[in-house]
């Protein structure tokens, strides 16, 4: 049985390190798929800062030509802290990821996204155009996940965001535990398939949580550089996004024009990628 994993650093195990390489909820995952006289091949091509576009125009065309028995495509949240975001766009991308998996016989996993504007804790102007494009990308990721009967998995319940034992100190990506919730959740839904056949990833770490040294360091190094690289591109186009609400609420409209925006702009994406 192989499993191949596309997306981002969410995939490709960032937050759960064991031995200097990022393990993640995929090779977890994969430990618990096979039974008795089978043997899964896990094959992860997810990379940190992944959009939707690299996932369509690299992953995708890499992973069908290794005809997987399960793929997952878990993708978006990158598109969504860009400037240059577009929810029709977006879904014309997944759309094409997913037939391609399906054609070549996958079965499909995909999850859905947590806010990050709530998950950072940024301040109302900020997080809600995030959250806006958060609704838009797990509208289509939802709508698609159905058109492909993707096994689909619900990230963005506040079971998963509100318990902070499962994010890493970025706040953006599961730790070791979360990783293992992802897993142990997909291994769920795949047991009630008849697809996993292998006992469930333990829900218990394995690795000492890191220390408080030890997460300093990280963001005063690697974590510093995300906010570095994500504030040349996102910050001066949120900020504008910050100043349309802040001039809609003086107005008096509130955000109700900007929230009729985005939910246009996501009824034609829809009707656009689904045909109605």
């Amino acid at each position: 049985m192989r499993f191949v994993a596309l997306g981002d650093s969410f995939s490709e195990g960032v937050g759960d390190r064991v031995g200097g390489t990022w393990r993640g909820w995929g090779a977890l995952l994969a430990d618990g798929l096979a039974g008795p006289g089978r043997r899964v091949e896990f094959v992860n091509l997810a990379v940190s800062g992944a959009l939707s576009g690299d996932v369509a125009e690299d992953q995708a065309p890499r992973a069908a030509a290794l005809r997987p028995d399960l793929a997952s495509v878990v993708v978006g949240v990158n598109d969504t802290l860009r400037h240059t975001f577009d929810i029709g766009l977006f879904a014309r991308r997944l759309d094409r990821v997913l037939g391609t998996l399906d054609a070549a016989g996958a079965v499909l996993l995909t999850a859905c996204l947590p806010d990050p504007g709530r998950m950072l804790g940024l301040p109302g102007p900020l997080a809600r155009p995030l959250a806006r494009r958060r609704t838009s990308v797990n509208a289509v990721v939802h709508a698609l996940s159905a058109r492909y009967a993707a096994v689909h998995l619900h990230l963005a319940e506040p079971a998963w965001t509100t318990d902070r034992a499962l994010w890493s100190a970025d706040r953006l990506h599961p730790g070791e535990r979360g990783h293992r919730a992802v897993a142990g959740a997909f291994h769920r839904l795949l047991a009630e398939r008849g697809i996993a056949r292998g006992p469930a990833p333990s829900p218990e770490a394995s690795e000492p949580p890191p220390t408080r040294a030890e997460t300093a360091f990280w963001l005063a190094t690697a974590g510093t550089g995300w906010v570095l690289r994500r504030s040349r591109d996102l910050l001066p186009q949120l900020l504008l996004l910050a100043g349309e609400e802040l001039l809609h609420r003086a107005g008096g409209t509130g955000t109700g024009p900007l929230d009729a925006r985005a939910e246009t702009a996501l009824a034609e994406a829809l009707a656009a990628t689904m045909g109605e």
